[in-house]
């Protein structure tokens, strides 16, 4: 199993190293960017339109999506410009992130240390030794222990309350993370305007302002300012040469599992293709990955309403998406999980040869699988006859396949271990995708 496991992480360490080599940067100081087109990387661009459509009728203002760093696609909508900002909220907690491991290899602090040494005595209602005892990666990773009952954005002391010890409850908790603004501040003595500027825009290019809404410090910027963030992240805090954030061990801490009870969650980054996950203003665990229809290996930026920066060092793809509030919205609420997911689905249909049929296909009552979660033996139930059946693991590797299937039931007659696997039928050039759990 651990040989297995290092396989993997050797796999996209070395695809991630490969998209590094090639990866372009665009100037610091001016509008140019390398493009490049999706015909000549063997993308459908025949999908491109029902993309378009779709992010259009969820009141999308800005999409982009890089290739190791060349622009691919960009498309700004209604009156929105390539020239106006619009604001990250909750996605721009991984600037945060990355500021706050740029203050520790500084040696300003470490996120090891009580927030009270940054925050001074008293920034909760907790007693001492309940308050020493949360520390930076406490607030970095979701997992003070203090209660999110209430105002969760608040950052009042009177708000701050105890409800279980730091490292024991996983929960999205806005007021302890934006008192990280504070640790900043405490630690650098700049202003957190100050120190992301001086930190990031003369040797990256990244400018952009931090506004302040309620107890929220936003941040606002340009689209492309959010495509720079996702390539100097997908370049290991390195920006064209120039070493910006590099502690290595930081970043991939960041970039994975930041504790035990949500696995999709890093410092402030969502994680896809974990075992499960948990979302905002919920205790539930949710079986499966994060985003199925996405790359396993995508690490994300999500904000309220919508903002989302997804990256993918295996494919090397970045997927920027900034807009209002998405028509179907569903449960995402403080963050874009459904929506990210709807967007790769799509995305996939461009990067993908043309014999993928169009979105417009793609009916979710397409087929059922049941029981779901499964223990083993699952019924895949179609009105389709006479099509092909596949089940990928969430690498991507075939495990089973069958063609010609007549019956509208089938059970796959195969073992597989627990984890995702997804189940694809395919008739004609039409291909349906369902995701199924085994848990023994």
């Amino acid at each position: 199993m651990a040989r297995f496991l290092l396989s993997i992480i050797l796999y996209f360490w070395g695809l991630s190293l490969l998209h590094s080599q090639n990866l372009y940067f665009p100037p610091n100081t001016s509008n140019v960017w390398e493009t490049t087109t999706p015909n000549s990387l063997g993308w459908c661009e025949s999908n491109l339109d029902s993309l378009k459509t779709y992010l259009s009728a969820q009141n999308t203002k800005a999409f982009i999506i890089l290739k190791d760093g060349k622009i691919v696609v960009e498309w700004y909508f209604g009156s929105f410009t390539a020239d106006n900002s619009w604001y990250w909220a909750s996605a721009g907690k991984t600037l945060t992130s990355f500021l706050i491991g740029k203050a520790q290899e500084d040696g300003l602090l470490s996120i090891n240390h009580k927030a009270s040494q940054y925050l001074g005595a008293g920034w909760t209602s907790c007693t001492t030794a309940q308050e020493n005892a949360i520390t930076i990666k406490n607030q970095l990773s979701m997992s003070s222990g203090l209660n999110d009952a209430g105002d969760s954005f608040c950052t009042l002391p009177s708000c701050l309350t105890y409800l279980a010890p730091p490292n024991t409850r996983w929960a999205y908790h806005n007021g302890p993370y934006t008192l990280l603004d504070g640790v900043i501040e405490g630690a650098t003595g700049q202003t957190l305007q100050a120190y992301t500027t001086n930190i990031l825009q003369s040797k990256t290019g990244i400018t952009g302002l931090w506004f302040k809404s309620g107890y929220n410090n936003v941040f606002y910027s340009k689209p492309r300012i959010m495509a720079r963030f996702g390539i100097l992240m997908q370049n290991n805090g390195v920006w064209n040469g120039q070493t910006i954030l590099g502690d290595l061990n930081y970043l991939n801490q960041a970039r994975n599992t930041s504790q035990t009870m949500n696995p999709s969650y890093g410092y402030l980054w969502w994680l896809n293709g974990k075992s499960s996950y948990m979302l905002p203003q919920s205790q539930l665990t949710f079986q499966g990955a994060l985003f199925p229809n996405a790359p396993a290996d995508i690490y994300a930026a999500l904000g309220k309403d919508g903002q989302i920066l997804s990256i993918s060092p295996s494919t090397g793809l970045i997927v920027i998406r900034m807009g209002e509030s998405p028509t179907n919205n569903g449960n995402d609420g403080l963050v874009a999980v459904g929506l990210c997911n709807e967007i790769w689905k799509r995305v996939n249909l461009v990067r993908n040869p043309c014999n993928i049929t169009s979105i417009n296909d793609l009916k979710d009552d397409s087929f059922k699988v049941y029981p779901n979660p499964s223990i083993q033996n699952f019924t895949l139930e179609t009105d389709l006859s006479d099509y092909d059946i596949k089940i990928t693991d969430i690498m991507g590797k075939v495990v089973f396949e069958e063609s010609h299937v007549l019956s509208s039931l089938y059970n796959p007659n195969i073992v597989l271990k627990s984890g995702m696997y997804h189940v694809h039928i395919q008739k004609n050039q039409s291909v349906w995708v369902k995701k199924i759990v085994i848990s023994k």
